[in-house]
Protein backbone atom coordinates (compact mmCIF):
# COMPACT_ATOMS: atom_id res chain seq x y z
CA UNK A 1 0.00 0.00 0.00
CA UNK A 2 3.07 2.49 0.26
CA UNK A 3 5.15 1.23 -1.99
CA UNK A 4 2.93 0.71 -4.66
CA UNK A 5 -0.03 2.61 -5.89
CA UNK A 6 -3.24 0.39 -6.38
CA UNK A 7 -5.09 3.27 -7.67
CA UNK A 8 -7.57 3.66 -4.88
CA UNK A 9 -5.75 6.09 -2.28
CA UNK A 10 -8.26 8.57 -2.33
CA UNK A 11 -10.92 5.65 -0.87
CA UNK A 12 -8.39 4.53 1.76
CA UNK A 13 -10.43 4.95 5.17
CA UNK A 14 -8.59 6.26 8.47
CA UNK A 15 -7.22 3.01 10.12
CA UNK A 16 -5.67 3.07 6.37
CA UNK A 17 -4.21 6.21 5.84
CA UNK A 18 -3.28 5.93 10.20
CA UNK A 19 -1.23 2.77 9.39
CA UNK A 20 0.81 4.19 6.54
CA UNK A 21 1.49 7.27 8.83
CA UNK A 22 2.70 4.95 11.84
CA UNK A 23 4.85 2.80 9.42
CA UNK A 24 6.46 5.82 7.54
CA UNK A 25 7.40 6.86 10.67
CA UNK A 26 8.16 4.00 13.20
CA UNK A 27 8.29 1.20 10.83
CA UNK A 28 4.90 -1.12 12.00
CA UNK A 29 2.00 -0.12 13.71
CA UNK A 30 0.08 -2.14 16.04
CA UNK A 31 -3.38 -2.53 16.03
CA UNK A 32 -5.49 -3.18 19.00
CA UNK A 33 -8.90 -5.23 19.01
CA UNK A 34 -10.35 -4.67 22.25
CA UNK A 35 -12.21 -7.21 24.63
CA UNK A 36 -16.16 -7.37 23.96
CA UNK A 37 -19.22 -9.53 24.85
CA UNK A 38 -17.63 -11.69 21.96
CA UNK A 39 -14.78 -12.13 24.11
CA UNK A 40 -10.53 -11.25 24.98
CA UNK A 41 -9.06 -8.49 22.34
CA UNK A 42 -5.46 -9.21 21.01
CA UNK A 43 -2.96 -6.64 18.82
CA UNK A 44 -1.31 -7.28 15.72
CA UNK A 45 1.73 -5.57 13.71
CA UNK A 46 1.54 -4.35 10.33
CA UNK A 47 4.67 -3.13 8.86
CA UNK A 48 7.26 -4.77 10.45
CA UNK A 49 7.80 -7.12 7.16
CA UNK A 50 7.16 -3.81 5.31
CA UNK A 51 10.44 -2.26 6.93
CA UNK A 52 12.68 -5.07 8.50
CA UNK A 53 11.34 -8.02 6.66
CA UNK A 54 10.63 -9.59 9.66
CA UNK A 55 7.67 -11.81 10.51
CA UNK A 56 4.30 -9.65 11.55
CA UNK A 57 3.71 -10.19 15.15
CA UNK A 58 0.17 -10.89 16.95
CA UNK A 59 -0.61 -11.36 20.42
CA UNK A 60 -4.08 -12.59 22.28
CA UNK A 61 -5.80 -12.62 25.58
CA UNK A 62 -4.46 -10.33 28.40
CA UNK A 63 -4.79 -6.16 28.45
CA UNK A 64 -4.32 -4.82 24.99
CA UNK A 65 -2.49 -2.11 26.36
CA UNK A 66 0.58 -4.11 28.08
CA UNK A 67 0.15 -6.41 24.64
CA UNK A 68 0.59 -2.94 22.70
CA UNK A 69 3.75 -2.63 25.23
CA UNK A 70 5.17 -6.01 24.33
CA UNK A 71 4.79 -6.39 20.31
CA UNK A 72 6.40 -2.59 20.61
CA UNK A 73 9.43 -3.74 22.45
CA UNK A 74 9.88 -6.65 20.09
CA UNK A 75 9.22 -4.25 16.90
CA UNK A 76 12.13 -2.51 18.19
CA UNK A 77 14.33 -5.61 18.66
CA UNK A 78 13.33 -6.72 14.95
CA UNK A 79 14.32 -3.32 14.28
CA UNK A 80 18.01 -3.86 14.97
CA UNK A 81 18.09 -7.37 13.33
CA UNK A 82 16.71 -9.45 16.47
CA UNK A 83 13.71 -10.79 14.55
CA UNK A 84 12.16 -13.67 16.59
CA UNK A 85 11.49 -16.74 14.50
CA UNK A 86 8.62 -19.46 14.87
CA UNK A 87 10.15 -22.31 17.58
CA UNK A 88 11.49 -19.55 19.37
CA UNK A 89 11.48 -18.40 22.86
CA UNK A 90 12.71 -15.43 24.30
CA UNK A 91 13.50 -14.75 28.01
CA UNK A 92 11.99 -11.63 29.72
CA UNK A 93 9.53 -10.71 26.86
CA UNK A 94 6.47 -10.55 28.74
CA UNK A 95 6.30 -9.73 32.46
CA UNK A 96 9.54 -10.70 32.95
CA UNK A 97 8.46 -14.11 31.77
CA UNK A 98 9.49 -16.02 28.55
CA UNK A 99 6.98 -15.64 25.19
CA UNK A 100 7.25 -18.42 22.86
CA UNK A 101 6.62 -17.90 18.99
CA UNK A 102 4.37 -19.92 16.99
CA UNK A 103 3.96 -19.92 12.63
CA UNK A 104 0.21 -18.53 12.41
CA UNK A 105 -1.99 -20.67 9.68
CA UNK A 106 -2.66 -18.56 6.66
CA UNK A 107 -5.80 -19.59 7.01
CA UNK A 108 -6.40 -17.17 10.06
CA UNK A 109 -5.34 -14.35 8.50
CA UNK A 110 -8.43 -13.19 7.17
CA UNK A 111 -11.03 -13.28 10.31
CA UNK A 112 -8.28 -11.98 12.82
CA UNK A 113 -5.29 -9.99 11.00
CA UNK A 114 -7.58 -8.54 8.55
CA UNK A 115 -5.84 -5.07 8.64
CA UNK A 116 -2.62 -6.53 7.83
CA UNK A 117 -4.17 -8.71 4.94
CA UNK A 118 -5.69 -4.66 3.54
CA UNK A 119 -2.29 -3.51 4.11
CA UNK A 120 -0.22 -5.94 2.32
CA UNK A 121 -2.82 -7.36 -0.23
CA UNK A 122 -1.28 -10.37 -0.71
CA UNK A 123 -1.49 -13.00 2.05
CA UNK A 124 -0.19 -14.84 2.81
CA UNK A 125 3.00 -13.06 4.95
CA UNK A 126 5.20 -13.91 7.60
CA UNK A 127 2.96 -14.14 11.36
CA UNK A 128 4.27 -15.42 14.39
CA UNK A 129 2.01 -15.72 17.25
CA UNK A 130 3.38 -14.26 20.79
CA UNK A 131 2.21 -16.64 23.09
CA UNK A 132 2.65 -15.73 27.02
CA UNK A 133 3.42 -18.18 29.85
CA UNK A 134 0.80 -18.68 32.94
CA UNK A 135 2.50 -16.57 36.11
CA UNK A 136 3.76 -20.51 36.71
CA UNK A 137 5.70 -20.00 33.65
CA UNK A 138 3.83 -22.81 31.52
CA UNK A 139 2.35 -22.26 27.99
CA UNK A 140 -0.81 -22.99 27.44
CA UNK A 141 0.07 -26.52 25.59
CA UNK A 142 1.70 -27.87 28.60
CA UNK A 143 0.33 -30.18 31.34
CA UNK A 144 -0.83 -28.22 34.75
CA UNK A 145 -2.24 -25.38 33.22
CA UNK A 146 -5.79 -24.80 33.92
CA UNK A 147 -8.56 -24.73 31.21
CA UNK A 148 -9.44 -21.24 31.08
CA UNK A 149 -5.99 -20.64 30.69
CA UNK A 150 -5.54 -22.98 28.20
CA UNK A 151 -8.77 -20.97 26.31
CA UNK A 152 -7.26 -17.02 26.94
CA UNK A 153 -5.11 -17.40 23.77
CA UNK A 154 -6.19 -19.14 20.80
CA UNK A 155 -3.66 -22.21 19.22
CA UNK A 156 -3.19 -20.17 15.66
CA UNK A 157 -0.89 -22.80 14.47
CA UNK A 158 -3.16 -25.20 13.94
CA UNK A 159 -5.80 -25.02 11.25
CA UNK A 160 -9.01 -23.21 12.21
CA UNK A 161 -10.79 -27.21 11.68
CA UNK A 162 -8.54 -28.04 13.87
CA UNK A 163 -8.91 -25.62 17.15
CA UNK A 164 -11.60 -26.14 19.44
CA UNK A 165 -14.62 -24.36 19.04
CA UNK A 166 -14.70 -21.44 21.14
CA UNK A 167 -14.73 -17.40 21.49
CA UNK A 168 -11.44 -17.69 18.66
CA UNK A 169 -12.96 -19.61 16.13
CA UNK A 170 -16.19 -17.57 16.41
CA UNK A 171 -14.41 -14.53 16.05
CA UNK A 172 -12.82 -15.72 12.99
CA UNK A 173 -15.92 -16.70 11.05
CA UNK A 174 -17.03 -13.87 12.09
CA UNK A 175 -13.40 -11.36 11.32
CA UNK A 176 -13.98 -9.14 14.16
CA UNK A 177 -11.14 -6.64 13.63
Amino acid sequence: MICRDYGDRDRLDNFQLRTIVHITQYGWSVVLVHPDADGPGWAYTIGLWHSHRAPELAMFGGDVYETEEVLNTLGRQAAEGRPPAGGDRREGAVRGQAAAFRDVDPRWYDGLLRGAVSFYRRPPLPFLQVVWPNAEGLFPWQPGTDLPFRHSQPWLWLAPTQHPAGAWTRRHTAGHD
